[in-house]
């Protein structure tokens, strides 16, 4: 092995070293090759989108309204005046949301098809930044595979046909993420204030989401820690009136989440919950574990996948939050770190994986 191929691992504690690897290294490319990357790159976020959008809309119409798309139409078909009365409820994610969704029904109408387009609108909108992100931090293929990924999983196209605000929060961790990484590069304000939207975006959503700061957090401190307290004055930023929202919803006895006590069943069955099969939550954890999680670039994915789903272990310890659809906003870390894994696998290795992961979808589509 060539000296400048070694990894030499910076001491622990030096607070010097932000880029231990050299990945933030500039690379020469040629006008060439730069406009072969950039159309690559579009291919990266459009194709997820328009695929993300072509399994979202099949069928959106025919599974039955869940009780919580039942409560989204009463919200949605309320007279303005009383409105008030049907945003009180137990959930505080679910407020703001029906708020919006009385908005949309007024111009568009309270069928099942329109109380859903937001939420496909959201995961279209999810899988173009998954590939955006992905060929953002490892390579347009990566990009490329990763949206692709994520817009088969089962869980990405059932939160798409439904009228309930999880598909919004996952867009909002996706979009906050994405900004992010230019943002911790060049830390300014016309980089931040973008962030600390999608923050307040993310904690309107879904609060309990909000957990996916700790990871980004993690990642500022662990990488580029010189940036700390300008990302920390961002993400206040965004947190501010979402706490006001929080503080006033729980003093009238809502609750932050709902969910339930993390035992022993309740934990082996997340798996299952969350990506539709628990064999597509193993294939996407063994993809991980090759996707190099402590260079900078997975590490940000790595974090969003772990630290919050560790977060909410320990705060479902004192209130039963515990649930497969409150970390919901992790899965499009579990495809970026699988499509980085991909992208640097042979031909046949990829369409191997990639069609593995398209019967288990299946699978899990098939009904029981």
């Amino acid at each position: 092995m060539m000296d400048a191929d070694t990894m030499v691992l910076p001491r622990l504690g030096d607070a010097t070293v932000e880029d231990p690897w050299g990945e933030d290294r500039p690379r020469r490319v040629t006008v060439r090759a730069a406009t072969g990357v950039l159309r690559w790159r579009i291919v990266a976020w459009l194709v997820p989108a328009v695929l993300m959008g072509a399994l979202g809309a099949a069928r959106i119409t025919e599974s039955g309204a869940s009780a919580g798309e039942l409560a989204t139409r009463r919200a949605a078909t309320s007279p303005w005046p009383g409105i008030g009365v049907t945003l009180t409820g137990d959930d505080l994610a679910l407020g703001p949301y029906h708020l919006l969704m009385r908005g949309w029904a007024a111009l568009f109408g309270a069928a099942d098809l329109a109380l859903r387009v937001p939420s496909l609108l959201a995961m279209v909108g999810a899988a173009a930044l998954v590939g955006a992100l992905a060929a953002r931090i490892a390579t347009p293929a990566a990009g490329l595979l990763a949206g692709v990924i994520f817009a088969v999983l089962p869980a990405s196209i059932r939160y798409a046909q439904e009228a309930q605000p999880y598909a919004l929060a996952v867009f909002a961790a996706v979009l906050a993420t994405w900004l992010l990484v230019p943002a911790l590069d060049r830390p300014g304000a016309r980089r931040l204030v973008p962030y600390a939207g999608a923050v307040l975006l993310l904690g309107v959503c879904q609060p309990v989401a909000l957990l996916l700061l700790a990871g980004h957090g993690w990642v500022v401190l662990a990488f580029r820690r010189r940036c700390a307290l300008r990302w920390l004055a961002a993400a206040a930023l965004g947190l501010l009136p979402v706490a006001a929202l929080l503080a006033s919803g729980l003093s009238d006895g809502g609750r932050l989440a709902s969910g339930a006590r993390p035992g022993a069943a309740v934990l082996a069955a997340t798996p299952g919950d969350l990506f539709g099969v628990a064999a597509l939550g193993g294939v996407l954890a063994g993809l991980a574990l090759f996707s190099l999680p402590l260079r900078y670039a997975a590490a940000i994915c790595t974090a969003w996948a772990l630290v919050p789903a560790l977060g909410l272990l320990a705060l479902a310890q004192a209130v039963p939050v515990w649930s497969a659809v409150n970390l919901l906003f992790t899965v499009p870390a579990w495809a970026v770190l699988g499509g980085v894994a991909l992208s640097r696998a042979r031909a046949a290795g990829v369409v191997a994986v990639l069609v593995l992961v398209a019967l288990l979808a299946v699978a899990a589509q098939l009904p029981g």
